[in-house]
């Protein structure tokens, strides 16, 4: 709390971070996940995050182990109940289209506005995609059922203009709940802010321990060290660190994530008294080689 914005706005984005495993489960099968194929696996430790972005203050709220014996909507609720529960109000919640599931709608719009882009699936949400202007309009899950959800849809049609070598049209749509009074380009610039998760990605993973432990319980751990530190790590640098000035504080470049991590190793070998040993051979150099020696 004492490095957020007082009035800035409040935007947490949710997301799954997948650690690449090449073992086998320690106890039950559910506690790996599969993935899409990555440094030379398809399964992992998969965790459900929530992030709070503050004028560029990428801090993380919660996380939860996922389970691939569980649906992945449990997760989210999960990490959603302990976001709710922060003693602020929360403006706008994003996540990727991972996260376009019926529950999570229903549990994320209950706690703020809602934006996830929509899966290209079905005759109906094709239809709507098939557009050449962008518009606003209504989508209705599961139409006809029980569990039917109807969600504001923000339809948004952009051009690639030469972008890593595509050109042509994009059409890309997304839930919008409470949000229907926004323009779809006006949606679309505020799903781009989820952006921030990905630089906040990048520098956890300078802390990311390896380790060759199965139990899935120390290594959720070491995840959650890692992110842990990277929030003391911001909480230092704006509040003790930056130095004031007009208009903000300035952010001295030299203080890194990686500089921060290696006092705390520095520190934490010298607490412990770590020394460092490797096994002789017990013979040495060979006597035909003690002329080249001099």
């Amino acid at each position: 709390m004492t490095i957020l914005d007082r009035s800035g706005s409040r935007i947490v984005s949710i997301d799954f971070v997948d650690n690449p495993y090449h073992g086998t489960y320690a106890d039950e099968e559910g506690e790996l996940c599969r993935m899409h194929a990555k440094d030379g696996t398809t399964t992992c430790h998969r965790y459900c995050t929530a992030y709070l972005v503050s004028n560029g203050k990428p801090v993380t709220l919660a996380m939860t182990y996922v389970r691939s014996d569980e649906k992945e909507a449990d997760a989210v609720e999960r990490v959603l109940d302990r976001v709710e529960a922060y003693p602020f109000e929360i403006e706008l919640l994003l996540a990727d289209r991972g996260f376009y599931n019926e529950r999570i709608l229903r549990r994320s719009r209950e706690i703020a506005a809602t934006v996830v882009p929509v899966q290209k699936k079905g005759k109906r949400m094709r239809k709507k995609l098939d557009t050449h202007f962008s518009y606003m309009t209504t989508y209705r899950m599961y139409k006809g059922r029980e569990r039917e959800l109807e969600s504001p849809l923000a339809v948004a049609v952009s051009y690639h203009a030469g972008d890593r070598g595509k050109s042509g049209e994009v059409v890309r749509g997304y839930v919008a709940c409470d949000l229907a009074d926004r323009t779809p380009k006006q949606v679309e610039r505020l799903y781009r802010k989820r952006s921030a998760i990905e630089t906040s990605y990048r520098v956890f993973r300078q802390a990311r321990v390896v380790t060759t432990t199965q139990d899935p319980i120390i290594r959720f751990a070491f995840v959650l060290i890692g992110f842990l530190l990277e929030n003391l790590w911001l909480v230092l640098r704006w509040a003790v660190v930056a130095r004031p000035q007009r208009g903000g504080r300035d952010l001295p470049e030299e203080f890194t994530f990686k500089t921060f991590s290696d006092w705390i190793r520095h520190a934490l070998e010298e607490e412990l008294e770590r020394t460092w040993e490797i096994e002789m051979n017990g013979t040495g150099v060979p006597e035909a080689y003690a002329p080249a020696a001099g």
